[in-house]
């Protein structure tokens, strides 16, 4: 909680145990005991404030926030009040209020430096930095401290950054922020490493990099020291910008000498050779080469240096530094792509691979080194290769099933690279079936054989032999995606969910589960997987795509719900906390990481992840409740969606999924590519569009729902209904254009990998027939607003052509619903066989249901007071057998309909619960002995219980919902 005074305060005692109640959650007592303190102390404003805190954490904002404002307009000045009112605010996420606080306490104490850094602080958080530049100087002059000076030079800076025109930034703000620090070099007044980090920035923002240059290698430069080898990276850094390769050169030769591991250093070291070579650059004849020592310029210098690395650490008696090595192979392939002769010089590099192998093979990363260099090896060589690496591993004899098993924890590393590197190699994926389900039991035989050496392990730690059960499920998916059988697909969910009983940590396990689940249309189990993975920070921007891609379309309305508050929640205090980072980079005088940061909140605030998020969390609340507890404007209206703005950042949408996050080892022509990446975006981005202009869409129709109906023209103007219609009609063409564009890009049929991406909803939302069927009845809304202006006497035509929509629409239904029809879940010759896209395809029907309703409710709000009218003409004339109009007959019948394709669809969905339940997965014959042991068998079994279980839940929901619409479209009468 907030500072408390000083321990001779009196009223410090007082409030302690306020303090105490607040700090252990117990806001009732904090409130009651701050009001037993007020009626003894009416003048005690902390203590009004402290039980506004009470009053804002149990949910009474408003009462919370007038207390506060009592005090906050008397201006305090006392250190307990300002710091309470700060801690509210902020729960209030309301930091701007905390600016106003401290400039009123400054101007009542103009020389307190505690307050004068509150504001600057306050100001921070805000982003004002002009503000936070003056208050920089004022507090400089009141407590001449380097820091504060350099707060208002940062602030400049960020003035810079910040500022829409980079003109004004390279020639107002930067220029001015430099000579404020060099009025401190030449004062001889730099002090800290920070300083010394601002002016290089400042330097480097300007494009000044000469003088940043000297500025390193001089007297200043001997600050920098809080990270290895800073000094010599930011030489490094100008070198390049400069285009001064011969200092590049020298300074990386001399750096590798030092340290031969170094691994950015080697890229630097040859990116300036093969520059100094096309340039022809040759050096002087007298005189040193170059600043940083000598340069060296020709292939035969590069390869000797390698070599003389690579010899030196076979010297070493102590194990060897993998750089040199790995340099040697990088020197040969940029020589391949330059068609240069020389790299024979290095060596084959086959054999220098199995000689890389033979010093690290035991190393986890050894993998990931050789794999970049694979492409170095011609087609013919890959067995070859295989088999020299296999000679390297040392297994025991072979048992009865004809497998050697390694004897101790390296062996088995060892072992395990050469599988994966066979597998990057494209070795596995050439096998035939039979290869690929024995290559799976010798994969399965190593995993349980490695258990035996984990069985000291915590259950945070992973088995030694875990990489071996994920690749055999790999295999078990190349096998089901190449022969559909989908008893390849519930072996694999089996070996996954035994490698997790063993290993309740492995997130890789984890995610391709999830993946999988996802895959098969079944969410329940994905919800506890994804939340014992237990995403920190930004992953629930990275991968919170895996979850919420499949949340809202399987028909697990709650647990979608709670998959997108995953999410959202971090969003949302994004804000907030990055503003805590950015002061915290201040006060540390870290100010190289303050445009990260900001950066940072910058590529959250545009993140595709966070918008879509959003529009479903919010659609899905709309399909969920409107109309079932409160009406679709209550529900428009607190969400607050305004149909008129588009607060999706479209132009600057950043695509921040991480879609490597599953371990693959799989060849380079099976790998994700970026075009693989550019049209994910781009049908994410459609499908957004989608979702939402169909979100605005039905908060149009709200607020056209409850506007009143006038006949005369210009009051309709006067009450802003035309300009609804009209905002109706733009989204209305919006979405006819969205969905031309979407169906342009689902005829491509675009392929993922399978371990990349997982494909949008696009394709399924058209292919069910839900988006056309949407507009078709939100364009509805617009000819009924039509016959409401027109009214029923001269609208013969307009009548006609509302109720052929009404037919239409109930055709439209019936067609969706026909999609639907099928098992979702079944036994077949004794297999199990799935068809998750009739779930997907069941939940756009409940949707486009919804949205049909909807129209169907504001249609009868038109209907009712035409038809009234009607009635009252009728009984003055007394002519009681004028026919009805078509449309009041047109709307009885179309309703009617509705509830009969309602009533279809529930017992489409009771049919499919009781088959579902009726099936005993029990009875079903696994395959044992060859590819599956009984134990396997139990876990593939479990699987198929939580599919099932998934399945039933995603049903009682959907039959749920359609019993609240059912309910709600008998209520429906004109």
């Amino acid at each position: 909680m907030a500072a408390r005074g000083h321990v001779q305060d009196p009223n410090d005692r007082r409030l302690r145990p306020i303090y105490d109640y607040l700090d252990n959650g117990n806001n009732k007592m904090a409130i009651q005991q701050a009001d037993k303190l007020l009626k003894k102390h009416k003048d005690l404003h902390c203590a009004k404030v402290l039980k506004a805190i009470g009053l804002q954490r149990t949910g009474k904002q408003d009462e919370a926030f007038s207390l506060a404002q009592e005090v906050a307009t008397l201006e305090p000045t006392d250190d307990n009040s300002l710091q309470a009112l700060t801690i509210l605010y902020r729960e209030m996420h309301r930091p701007e209020l905390v600016t106003k606080l401290y400039e009123a306490a400054v101007k009542k104490v103009p020389l307190s430096e505690e307050y004068h850094s509150h504001l600057f602080m306050a100001y921070a958080r805000v982003g004002e930095y002009k503000k936070m530049q003056q208050a920089g100087m004022a507090l400089y002059k009141i407590v001449p401290k380097n820091p504060y000076y350099f707060w208002s030079v940062m602030s400049l800076v960020m003035q810079a950054i910040s500022a829409q025109d980079e003109k004004l930034a390279q020639t107002m703000f930067l220029p001015l922020a430099e000579r404020m620090v060099e009025k401190m070099v030449k004062e001889e007044k730099i002090e800290a490493e920070a300083e010394v980090q601002l002016y290089f920035m400042i330097l480097e923002r300007l494009g000044k990099c000469v003088e940043a240059l000297d500025m390193v290698r001089g007297p200043l430069g001997e600050k920098l020291t809080s990270e290895l080898r800073s000094r010599e990276n930011k030489c490094m850094m100008m070198y390049q910008r400069l285009q001064l390769w011969p200092e590049c050169n020298a300074l990386s030769y001399k750096l590798l000498l030092k340290n031969p591991d170094d691994w950015q250093f080697y890229l630097s070291y040859f990116d300036s050779l093969f520059h100094l070579m096309d340039k022809s650059w040759s050096q002087p004849e007298e005189g040193e080469h170059c600043v940083e020592g000598p340069v060296q310029t020709t292939v035969a210098e590069a390869v000797k240096f390698v070599v003389d690395r690579m010899e030196e650490q076979d010297l070493k008696e102590s194990r060897p530094l993998r750089g040199p090595y790995l340099a040697c192979l990088e020197l040969i392939h940029r020589l391949r792509q330059r068609g240069c002769p020389d790299e024979k010089d290095l060596g084959d590099p086959l054999e220098l691979m199995v000689q890389f192998f033979g010093k690290f093979g035991d190393k986890p990363c050894c993998i990931t080194d050789l794999n970049i260099y694979l492409h170095l090896l011609p087609p013919e060589q890959r067995s070859q290769f295989k088999n020299r690496l296999g000679e390297l591993v040392p297994l025991g004899e072979a048992g009865e099933d004809g497998f050697g098993f390694p004897g101790d924890t390296k062996a088995l590393q060892r072992h395990l690279c050469v599988c994966q590197l066979s597998r990057a190699l494209g070795l596995q994926h050439a096998l035939d079936t039979e290869g690929k389900l024995r290559l799976i039991t010798e994969l399965k035989a190593h995993y349980h054989h490695g258990l035996q050496f984990g069985k000291s392990c915590l259950k945070t730690e992973l088995q030694f032999s875990d990489m071996y059960c994920l690749m055999a499920a790999h295999v078990y998916i190349d096998l089901w995606t190449e022969t559909g059988d989908e008893n390849m697909l519930w072996q694999c969910l089996g070996v996954l969910e035994e490698g997790l009983s063993f290993s309740p940590s492995n997130a890789q396990f984890k995610l391709l589960l999830l993946l999988l689940f996802c895959r098969l249309g079944a969410f329940q189990p994905v919800v506890d997987l994804y939340s014992s993975l237990d995403a920190k920070h930004v992953q629930h921007d990275t991968i919170g795509y895996l979850l919420t891609r499949y949340a809202g379309s399987l028909g697990q309305f709650a647990a979608a719900s709670q998959s997108c508050n995953f999410s959202l929640r971090f969003f949302h205090s994004n804000q907030k906390d990055t503003s805590e980072y950015i002061i915290q980079a201040y006060k540390y005088g870290a100010f190289e990481k303050i445009p990260e940061f900001i950066a940072f909140r910058t590529r959250l605030n545009q993140s595709l992840h966070f918008a879509q998020v959003r529009t479903e969390r919010m659609l899905l609340d709309l399909y969920t409740e409107a109309d079932v507890t409160s009406s679709l404007e209550e529900s428009v209206k607190a969400m607050g969606v305004c149909p008129e703005e588009d607060d999706i950042p479209w132009d600057n949408m950043r695509d921040n999924r991480d879609l490597t996050v599953l371990v693959s080892w799989d060849p380079k022509d099976r790998e994700l590519t970026e075009e693989h990446r550019r049209l994910s975006l781009e049908e994410e981005s459609v499908w957004l569009k989608v979702r939402s202009l169909t979100l605005r869409l039905l908060a149009s129709l709200a607020l056209l729902g409850h506007a009143p109906s006038p006949r005369n023209s210009d009051k309709t103007n006067e009450n802003g209904i035309s300009a609804k219609s009209s905002t109706l009609q733009t989204l209305l063409s919006q979405l006819d254009q969205t969905l031309e564009t979407a169906a342009q890009i689902t005829e491509k049929q675009t392929q993922y990998p399978f371990l990349g991406p997982p494909s949008s909803r696009l394709a399924s939302a058209l292919s069910s027939g839900s988006c056309h069927c949407q507009v078709s009845a939100l364009q509805l809304s617009l000819t009924l607003r039509e016959l409401e202006t027109t009214g029923l006497d001269d609208s013969s035509e307009l009548q006609t052509q509302i109720c052929n929509t009404f037919k239409s629409l109930v055709v439209q239904l019936q067609e969706m619903l026909s999609r639907c029809k099928g098992e979702v879940l079944e036994m077949k010759d004794s297999r199990l066989k799935t068809q998750p896209s009739l779930l997907e395809t069941l939940v756009f029907f409940v949707e486009t249901v919804c949205v049909v309703l909807w129209v169907a409710s504001y249609s009868a709000n038109v209907l009712r007071p035409l038809k009234s009218s009607l009635q009252k003409k009728k009984k003055k004339k007394k002519d009681i057998n004028t026919a009805m109009p078509v449309v009041l007959c047109g709307f009885q019948e179309w309703t009617g309909s509705l509830q009969g394709i309602v009533t279809q669809a529930l017992d489409h969905v009771k049919g499919q619960e009781a088959s579902l339940t009726a099936l005993k997965l029990a009875a079903l014959t696994l395959e044992e002995g060859h590819s599956q042991t009984q134990e396997e068998c139990g876990f593939t079994r479990a699987a198929m219980d939580k599919v099932q279980s998934s399945y039933l839940g995603s049903l009682q929901e959907l039959g749920d919902l359609l019993r609240k619409r059912a309910d709600s479209l008998i209520r429906l009468k004109i």
